[in-house]
């Protein structure tokens, strides 16, 4: 047999050759972290490279992304579909090993990482996931959902701000079975932390409600076993286990120097280091002995199996409790999903007076909430203005066995979204979380993580612009629209009433990715629609009056500006004008749609068009062209009532009539 030190070379090596061959990437961390990953991977981590997906795994984050290879080695060694080719190719366009680990569950990514601080605030999702889910199915004897977290740390994850709101949460919640492994080797890009990361770490996460273990020794891998054996002893706290560790660990030039932090080792450092760590082999060569004591495969199936007897058990005895999470790991709808929809929209179309869109979303969670248990919410402390508890709602509380599906965030807006993403990438669950459109920007790398994922969450965004009246500019969004349409892969809703606002849910809930709920403070008109319109929103824009004859002009509106845009179509249309109006609430999905479809509602001889939106403008010049106008807000807002506010900056249905009657006129 192998010595750990042994097996923890083998990753060593891997790492800091890979790293040599791209001449790129951070060797540092994996050279000083090889003793510890030996220890969790090799005595405690659950899982089953033959099959990833294994629901009960333990979930592993690498939150320090920066040393992917660190995780590619591990992930190759232990038996996962990534060969040495794989890590041949580190860092290079089209490989599976990326510069920083990018999710992928079916090679054994969790998640992912590299933007500091998220992997470890995605991690306490995870957990809250196992936990309830644990709460909801276990039964006496029967553990069903019973695996850990872990996650791997650096000094760079704990400075960034995420990791203050995410572990202050995953303390009060309690989450035992959450267990971080710190490298502290003080060291990051500039240097010596000690300029400029003195906190006491250990106190800051004991006055957190942490279990910590102090000053264990990172580099000797039984220390970090028994610290892990101690980690998972505790179950009413999570454990912040901090290791003691050398930075580039046996690179006998650089090692414990930033040096090693962030670029190749060199050629000489890299043969140095070979000799220093007793490694005689050819770069990305594994002894076939030390190869077959980390294949994880064997172990993995029968871990599996013996899950898998364990839910046989659990269907026996259980068998309701066992379908439903059967459904729910599978991520299937629940059977009543269509009828629940037809609700939603039929309580949309029986509301006929103004009606604040969040009001409207609520009437959806409140008929969705009850009937949908993979359903959870969340605001962050903005409950009663986001509108986002439902009716029924039990509020998460720590160590509570009946669990719940309600979280009170705390003014933690970006560890709430990346909370968010980990319950979505854990599986089991529709996740969503509240706060207002301007605090988006608090959360901002957390909402590109999950575009970036394509993680099933919906961000519900309300008090969406200067509408929200006399909190005045610091609370009015301007820029946050255009910014949120800008990230590939997230679509944006902004409808304009209640059956917009149904729709939206039903396609946010729908979608394999994210989608943020643009929703307002002040009540908004209700609108008439034919059936054939009532189909055409799903699709993001359609239109929404129509003129006598072919359109002489478009107008194009989203949100509270639709009811102000209609009023002047009408207006126009009664004095003899032809325009259109057109309901834009999700420019992402109208921009799918096909070109047919899109020339019906935007036609391109119609080159005469006026986009509305209380925001800024930057996002409408390209479905209006050169010859049109957008009336919008390119400068921050002001205190005062919302109504007149609108009336301030222009958004009023006199101003439409005379920016289209002047496009016209000039037309002719």
């Amino acid at each position: 047999m192998s010595t750990r030190r042994e097996l923890a070379n083998a990753i060593r090596a891997l790492s800091m050759d890979a790293v040599q061959r791209a001449n790129s990437g951070h060797p540092g961390m994996p050279l000083g972290m090889a003793d510890i990953a030996q220890a969790l991977w090799g005595d405690f981590l659950k899982h089953n490279p033959a099959n990833p997906h294994w629901f009960d795994r333990d979930r592993f984050v690498l939150s320090n992304g920066h040393g992917s290879m660190l995780l590619y080695s591990l992930l190759h060694l232990t038996g996962y579909p990534l060969g040495i080719e794989d890590l041949k190719r580190f860092r290079q366009l089209g490989s599976r090993t990326p510069g920083h680990p990018e999710r992928e569950p079916a090679l054994g990514i969790e998640t992912t990482t590299g933007p500091l601080g998220q992997g470890l605030a995605t991690a306490v999702g995870m957990a809250l996931a196992e936990r309830l889910l644990g709460e909801q199915f276990n039964r006496p004897g029967l553990p069903v959902i019973d695996h850990f977290t872990y996650v791997f740390c650096g000094d760079g994850c704990l400075m960034e701000g995420v990791s203050h709101e995410a572990c202050s949460f995953a303390g009060t919640l309690g989450l035992g079975k959450l267990i971080v492994l710190y490298d502290d080797n003080g060291i990051s890009i500039d240097g010596e932390v000690k300029g400029w990361f003195r906190d006491d770490t250990p106190k800051r996460f004991e006055a957190y409600g942490w279990h910590v273990l102090r000053d264990v020794d990172g580099m000797n891998g039984e220390a970090v076993v028994a610290a892990i054996r101690a980690a998972r002893a505790e179950t009413a706290r999570p454990t912040l286990i901090c290791c003691k560790t050398i930075i580039g660990w046996g690179a006998p030039h650089k090692q414990g120097t930033q040096h090693a932090h962030g670029e190749a080792l060199g050629v000489e450092e890299v043969a140095a280091t070979r000799k220093a760590i007793g490694w005689p082999y050819e770069p990305f060569v594994i002894p076939d002995a030390l190869r077959a004591e980390w294949d994880h495969r064997a172990r993995g199936a029968a871990a599996e199996q013996a899950w898998r007897e364990l839910f046989e058990r659990y269907r026996k005895a259980h068998p309701d409790l066992a379908a439903e999470l059967a459904r729910r790991i599978d991520g299937q709808r629940p059977q009543r999903w269509a009828e629940l929809l037809a609700q939603t929209r039929t309580v949309a179309l029986e509301q006929k007076k103004p009606q604040a869109t969040r009001q409207s979303s609520q009437a959806v969670l409140d008929i969705l909430g009850p009937a949908v248990p993979e359903l959870i919410g969340g605001s962050a402390d903005l409950t009663p203005s986001n509108n986002t508890l439902f009716k029924g709602a039990h509020t998460i509380v720590p160590r509570d066995p009946n669990g719940g599906n309600y979280l009170h965030y705390g003014v933690r807006e970006f560890g709430m979204t990346a909370a968010l993403n980990g319950l979505a990438a854990h599986g089991g669950f529709l996740p969503y979380g509240g706060t207002f459109l301007v605090f988006s920007d608090y959360a901002r790398n957390a909402v590109r993580l999950a575009a970036l994922m394509r993680t099933r969450v919906t961000l519900v965004y309300t008090h969406d612009s200067i509408g929200l009246g006399e909190d005045g500019p610091t609370h009015q969004p301007v820029e946050h629209l255009s910014s949120l349409r800008a990230v590939p892969h997230l679509r944006v809703w902004r409808p304009c009433d209640a059956f917009e606002t149904a729709v939206a849910w039903q396609a946010a809930l729908e979608h394999e990715g994210p989608d943020a709920l643009v929703l307002t403070r002040q009540g908004l008109p209700q609108h008439e629609r034919s059936a054939e319109q009532q189909a055409a929103v799903a699709r993001g824009g359609y239109v929404l009056i129509e003129c006598a004859g072919a359109p002489e002009c478009v107008v194009i509106a989203s949100g509270s500006e639709v009811g102000i845009a209609a009023d002047a179509v009408r207006a126009l249309n009664a004095a003899g004008r032809r325009v259109r109006l057109v309901s834009m609430l999700s420019t992402e999905l109208f921009d799918a749609q096909d070109p047919a479809y899109r020339e019906s509602v935007l036609p391109r001889a119609v080159r005469r068009r006026v986009a509305v939106e209380a925001g800024a403008t930057l996002s409408w010049w390209r479905y209006v062209g050169i010859d049109g106008r957008v009336i919008g807000l390119d400068e921050f807002g002001a205190s005062g009532k919302g109504a007149e506010l609108f009336a301030h900056f222009g958004f009023t249905a006199e101003r439409i009539q005379r920016e289209v009657g002047e496009l016209l006129d000039t037309a002719q």
